[in-house]
């Protein structure tokens, strides 16, 4: 994948796809500060802000977005959409929110939109036919679990975070008001997407909440007031929806930023649960140092692009060494995993991962023993066992997702697949369960007089 570089010229920032073209600096940009460093700090910043980045746009917008919050004393309102259809994130989610954080440390605002009525419409983007609709429960819980998993990367300080559900307003419009929305564009705009464009040569169903779908999460960047939005490469028809509806309702258009995407353990494939190349933010530190090692030498600057918060000019040095072979790229990935999970979990944590990949992978040292899972007289109903009741206690998760993970075919008894949520115990004692890869979520059961 090709590196995305950063153009910054008088009227602002260009970033795209630009080769090795080295950053140019117009003085402009320092324009009410004091003297050339002030330039020097204009220009890291917007070359930092632009690491990772595949489009600003318009050309210029984000140099004018910043000298206006300057202007004007105030932070910039940095919006950020998702829909929470699935539970669970993995590195590829946290492209966008490594970007919205970096806009946190520089001074501004992180408006978090959890989008409860628009997972309820279905995102067509990158779709070949229309998503099934979630029920609204499923919807509820997986946003509270994507908000504790998004807090691991954002700075949850109320002053540089507002998290916000666009049920606020989605749900509040009235017919006459949803009238104006549509009157906005046409069917032709609509079809203008690329995915719409093909479902429809393919003579696919496209159904007409679908079409809604992008004047919806438009209408996010009216009701939050947002200077820029930031999203995949996939959603930048959305996010021009933004602009548009911001001009109607008179408000200043926002800056669009759309970010690249993360490829997965193999290099190649779009990180993805369903082709199984993906890393879980919430997956053993072990498991996540052992995966980042395992990833292909090509992408090593990709994810340091996109998951790290290195200066443009670093990332420059990195990718040199690597050309040259003075930097090892054994050592680079050590170094990206130590980064990732240090985000995460904390540095002691990171450390620890690392010293039990280097025991068992480097030195070759056995893992440590297995957990031993106490299975007590409390824990039995007559002659079985309720499993999802003792997986709680054993590994920490709710007694909803321990249903779900067996549900799901995710735990094992001496390598066979449970399917029962409740177990003779008999069928547990002296067995292995395994409830996930990590060495954390499995181990041997005893039966015990406690």
């Amino acid at each position: 994948m090709a590196a995305a570089g950063c153009l910054v010229v008088a009227a602002g920032v260009l970033c795209g796809h630009v080769g090795r073209m080295t950053p140019v600096v117009s003085s402009a940009l320092g324009r009410g500060r004091k003297g050339r460093d002030a330039t020097v700090t204009d220009r890291r910043l917007i070359e930092d802000l632009c690491v990772g980045a595949v489009e600003v746009l318009p050309e210029g917008g984000l140099a004018e977005k910043l000298a206006l919050a300057e202007r004007e004393g105030r932070p910039l309102r940095v919006k950020l959409g998702v829909d929470p259809t699935a539970p669970d994130i993995h590195l590829g989610h946290t492209v966008v929110l490594n970007k919205l954080r970096q806009f946190q440390d520089a001074g501004h605002v992180a408006v978090l939109i959890i989008g409860d009525y628009t997972a309820r419409i279905g995102d067509p983007s990158g779709r070949s036919k229309t998503r099934p609709r979630l029920d609204p429960a499923v919807i509820d819980a997986n946003a509270r679990t994507y908000q504790e998993q998004a807090f691991l990367i954002l700075d949850a300080d109320p002053t540089k975070l507002e998290v916000r559900y666009n049920g606020e307003w989605l749900a509040a419009l009235t017919m006459e008001q949803a009238f104006e929305l549509m009157a906005t564009t046409t069917v032709a705009r609509i079809l203008e997407r690329d995915d719409f464009a093909k479902r429809w040569a393919a003579h696919q169903p496209i159904s007409i909440l679908e079409m809604f779908y992008p004047l919806a999460q438009g209408y996010d960047s009216v009701a939050v007031h947002a200077d820029i939005e930031l999203g995949g490469t996939d959603q930048k028809f959305n996010l021009f929806m933004g602009r548009d509806l911001q001009e109607h309702f008179g408000q200043p258009p926002q800056v669009v930023m759309t970010l690249d995407i993360l490829p997965g353990t193999d290099g190649v494939e779009r990180m993805s649960k369903s082709t199984g190349n993906y890393i879980g933010v919430s997956e053993d530190p072990r498991d996540i140092y052992g995966k980042l090692m395992s990833i292909p030498d090509s992408a090593i600057m990709t994810y340091f692009r996109l998951l790290t918060t290195h200066h443009a000019d670093e990332l420059s040095q990195m990718e040199s060494g690597l050309s040259a072979g003075t930097i090892n790229p054994r050592d680079l990935k050590a170094q990206l995993a130590r980064e990732i999970i240090a985000r995460l979990r904390g540095a002691l944590v990171a450390a620890e991962a690392e010293e039990h990949f280097e025991r068992v992978f480097r030195r070759h040292e056995s893992a440590a023993a297995p957990l031993t899972l106490e299975l007590r007289s409390g824990d039995l109903d007559g002659d079985t066992v309720y499993l999802p009741k003792v997986m709680e206690r054993w590994f920490g998760m709710s007694r909803s997702e321990a249903r779900r993970r067996i549900e799901q075919g995710g735990v094992t008894v001496d390598g066979q697949l449970v399917s029962e949520l409740s177990l003779p115990v008999s069928a547990l004692d002296g067995k292995s369960l395994r409830a996930g890869k990590s060495a954390k979520m499995q181990g041997v059961v005893r039966l015990t007089s406690g």
